[in-house]
Order: C-alpha cells, then structure tokens, then sequence
C-alpha cells in the first residue's frame, strides 16, 4: 500500500547501457533537451539500492525524462515483450503533426510497435492519431495528436504550437484493472473517464491480436501528466517476471510525496517517490 499520497509525476527515469546514445536519440527524434549529466545522488542510490550511477536529465516538451545507466548492468529490455506485456509502460508525447513526428522518429531509428504506422481510433477511443514505437533500448513510447478541438490547451502553453506540445502520460499494463484502480485510489489518484477500446484500429496501434483493453486515465492533484491503466482482455497465461531496478525495461515514475521512498505497484511497476520537501 501507497500510504504518501502522490501528489504529481515530476519525472520518469529510464534505465540504459548507453546514456549518450540514448539521450542523443531522444534529442533528435523527438526534440528533447539535455540539460546535463551528472553521477547519481547518493540520496537516490540509497532508495534504490544500487552501487552508483550515472544519470542524463533531459526535457520533453517541458516535462522531465532522466536516463540512468548503472554502474553494475542488469538485463537488456525482453526480446518478447510485446504491447500487453506487464512489463510494458510508454509515456504519450503529444504532438500538432503527426506525420512529421513519426517520420522523424523513424529516421532516428525508432522501431515500430504499432502495425504499420500511425492509426486514426474512433470517437469513443478519443478520436486522437496515435502510433507506439520504441527507442534504440526497446523502451515504449506513444506519438499521439488529439483532434483539433480537444487539444488547445497543448496549444496554449508551448509557443507557437509547434512540435513537441508535452507529455500527456504514462501508461502500464496491468493484469487487473480494478484491482490496480483500487490500488491507486488509495495512493490519492483520481480516475476519470476511461473507455473499453475494441476493434480493429486498436488491434493495429497495438500490434496485437487482442482488440479490446479497458483504459483507465488516474489523475493526481496537479493532473498533468496523468497514469493511464490498460487492462488487455483475453490475454492468457502470461509470465509474472518482473523487472530489477537495473534492468533496462525497469522504467521508474517518480512522484512528489511527502516522503522518499521506492514501491511497486501490484504487477512489479516501479513508483519513486521523491519528497516535496527535496
């Protein structure tokens, strides 16, 4: 159990062998800033548990992404993990041109989740253009257009418009969703809306055979970005590994709290909190 409320994502930390590889990608494909590189606090050492590190701090569209590469290495990211692996968690860059974005990210060498690139979903899913990929690590991330008229308040806070708009959240895949919904209620997040996306559109964004996924937005006090649960139907037997917090596919959210501390959620997925205090 969660018991400091989470207030906000302030961060999401990724793990790597390659910092410089990975945080040059980031920069090219999708326009992120490095802000610097530094060895990682022993403060944060010592809630993870870890020897030492090295950590590149970069910004999205004004949010926070840190890349960590540790000086003792885990695992690379699973060969077999597809898009309902309960290891899988992507955040959603949002974007006002889809078409550049994704081309962008392609040359950059992002590789392709999604069936065939980019899919427009229904009304009911939201009407937005998404696509999933994944960095020179295997790490998930989500491009995502909303429709002209939902996304102003992008629009509003990035100048000019253009690019790069922000992170709108972080999705995981969890094995129940009300189950993971009552786990994070308690932790203070709010869900609000939330949708059964089905059919063939959702097949080809996931690239599945699985056409229906409850989707779960939570919000905390301070709502952007957002958690959002996915809960594939039909899923199967499907392994319970976990990931170790040096494993590349260890991607960590980190919370403003009331006190330091690192929790896993009931599928093994990484919260850091971080008090509000630090």
């Amino acid at each position: 159990m969660i018991a400091s409320p989470l207030t906000r994502i302030v961060a999401l930390r990724m793990v790597t062998e390659d910092g410089d590889r990975l945080a040059h990608f980031y920069a090219d494909a999708l326009g992120a800033q490095i802000e610097g590189v530094s060895a990682i606090g022993a403060a944060d050492l010592a809630v993870l548990g870890v020897s030492g590190g090295t950590r590149w701090r970069l910004r999205v569209g004004g949010f926070a992404i840190e890349i960590d590469r540790f000086d003792e290495p885990g695992e690379a990211y699973p060969a077999d993990a597809n898009a309902a692996d309960l290891r899988f968690q992507h955040f959603a860059a949002v974007v006002d041109d889809m078409t550049t974005a994704f081309d962008r990210a392609i040359a950059c060498g992002a590789t392709l989740i999604s069936q065939a690139g980019p899919v427009a979903l229904p009304a009911a899913a939201g009407g937005v253009v998404a696509v999933k990929l994944r960095d020179p690590d295997g790490h998930p991330f989500e491009l995502l257009r909303f429709p002209a008229d939902a996304d102003i308040v992008w629009r509003e806070s990035v100048p000019n418009g253009r690019g790069i708009l922000g992170i709108d959240h972080s999705a995981i895949v969890v094995a129940d969703a009300s189950r993971s919904r009552a786990f994070y209620a308690a932790a203070g997040l709010a869900a609000r809306g939330g949708s059964i996306n089905r059919g063939p559109t959702q097949i080809a964004l996931d690239g599945l055979g699985l056409d229906s996924v409850d989707v779960v937005p939570l919000f905390p006090a301070i709502d952007r970005p957002h958690l959002e649960l996915l809960g594939y139907h039909g899923i199967g037997q499907r392994s319970t590994a976990v990931a170790q917090i040096v494993d590349i596919a260890a991607t960590r959210t980190v919370w403003a709290a009331a006190r330091a501390a690192l929790l896993r959620d009931p599928d093994g997925h990484l919260h850091e909190l971080r008090s509000e205090a630090d």
